[in-house]
C-alpha cells in the first residue's frame, strides 16, 4: 500500500507501532480579545501547516491528518474557529465571516514562518479571503472541497442537519444515531469516544454540539451574499493553490470546479473519487498522501 507517497509493507504497519506525536493545546488571542484554541502537532519547523475546519466542525476533524503529517516532519497547527470547539464564543455582535478572516490573518502573521493554509469548506473560504486581502500571507493554499460558488442543495443538507435537534441529545448514542442517519456511508465507523469530544453538556444535562447556535443566524444564513467577494478573492490569488474535491460531494460539482479553475488557472486539482464533501473523514489516508505529494512538489522552501 502507499502512504505519503511511499510503498509500505502492510505487515510492517501492524508489527511496528508509531511513535507518539508531540501535541500541545495553546491559546491564541484574537484582535477583539476572544481566546481561540490552536493545537500544535510536531516540532516547529519551516513553514508550518495551518488546518482550518468547516462550519460546525472543530480542530478534531484534522487530528489524524495532522498527526500523520507531523510524523513526516511538518509542524501542524489545527485551529478551532471562533464559536467552535474549545474556542470562546462571542458574547455580543453578530458572527461575520470577516472576523474569521481577521483571525486567520493574525494567526498567520504571528508565526515565525510563512504557513501553508489547508482549509476545508468554510476554512478554505477564509483562507482565500485572507490571502486576497493580504497577498503573500501564505506560502500555498489548499482548498478541501470548496469553491467560491457552491451547490445550494448540498449546503442546505448540511444546514438542515445542524438545525436539527435544537433541544440536544439525551446521550452520545442518540447523537451517534443522528450522525449515522446524516452520513449513512460511515454508519459502521462511528467512534463514541471521538463523538463524546464533539458534544458539550447543557444546563439540563442534555448534550449539544460544540458550536455556538448563533452561528447559524449570520455565517450560515445569507451565505450567498459572500459569493461575489469570494469570486473576486479567487481571481486575485497568485500563490500555489491545490483544490482537493470529493468525487461524491454534493457541495462542489464539475460546474463549480470548472468555474474555479477559470478564476485560478494555475491551480491544481485532485479528486478523491469515493469521498463526499467530508473528504478528510471519508478518506484520511488518501487525503494525507495527496497533500504530502503536493507539498513536496512545491518550490524549495526557505526559512
Amino acid at each position: 500500500m502507499t502512504i505519503l507517497g511511499r510503498m509500505v509493507n502492510p505487515a510492517a504497519l501492524v508489527a511496528v507501532p508509531e511513535a507518539p506525536v508531540a501535541r500541545e493545546l495553546r491559546r491564541f488571542l484574537a484582535r477583539d480579545g476572544l481566546a481561540l484554541a490552536v493545537e500544535h502537532f510536531g516540532a516547529p519547523g519551516p513553514h508550518p501547516l495551518v488546518f482550518a475546519h468547516g462550519f460546525g466542525q472543530s480542530r478534531l476533524a484534522w487530528t489524524s491528518a495532522a498527526a500523520l503529517l507531523a510524523r513526516e516532519g511538518f509542524h501542524c497547527l489545527a485551529l478551532d474557529g471562533r464559536g467552535h470547539g474549545d474556542s470562546a464564543w462571542q458574547t455580543a455582535d453578530a458572527y461575520e465571516l470577516g472576523r474569521f478572516v481577521d483571525d486567520a490573518t493574525d494567526l498567520a502573521a504571528g508565526l515565525p514562518r510563512k504557513p501553508i493554509w489547508i482549509g476545508a469548506s468554510m476554512g478554505g473560504l477564509i483562507g482565500m479571503m485572507a490571502e486576497a486581502a493580504q497577498p503573500g500571507l501564505f506560502e500555498a493554499l489548499v482548498l478541501v472541497d470548496v469553491t467560491p460558488r457552491w451547490e445550494s442543495a448540498g449546503v442546505n443538507r448540511i444546514l438542515d442537519f445542524m438545525r436539527a435537534h435544537p433541544e440536544g441529545f439525551a446521550s452520545v448514542e442518540e447523537a451517534s444515531a443522528a450522525v449515522a442517519s446524516y452520513l449513512p456511508h460511515r454508519a459502521q465507523r462511528n467512534d463514541p469516544g471521538r463523538l463524546q469530544k464533539m458534544l458539550v453538556p447543557m444546563a439540563n444535562g442534555r448534550l449539544r454540539w460544540h458550536w455556538d447556535p448563533r452561528l447559524l443566524d449570520t455565517v450560515a444564513d445569507g451565505g450567498e451574499r459572500y459569493v461575489a467577494g469570494l469570486t473576486a478573492a479567487a481571481s486575485a490569488l497568485r500563490l500555489p493553490v491545490l483544490l482537493v474535491s470529493g468525487g461524491r460531494s454534493d457541495v462542489v460539482s464539475d460546474h463549480t470546479i470548472d468555474e474555479f479553475r477559470k478564476l485560478v488557472p494555475h491551480a491544481e486539482h485532485e479528486r478523491i473519487a469515493d469521498a463526499t464533501h467530508m473528504v478528510v473523514g471519508d478518506a484520511n489516508d488518501r487525503f494525507v498522501d495527496t497533500i504530502a505529494r503536493y507539498l513536496r512538489r512545491l518550490p524549495a522552501r526557505t526559512a
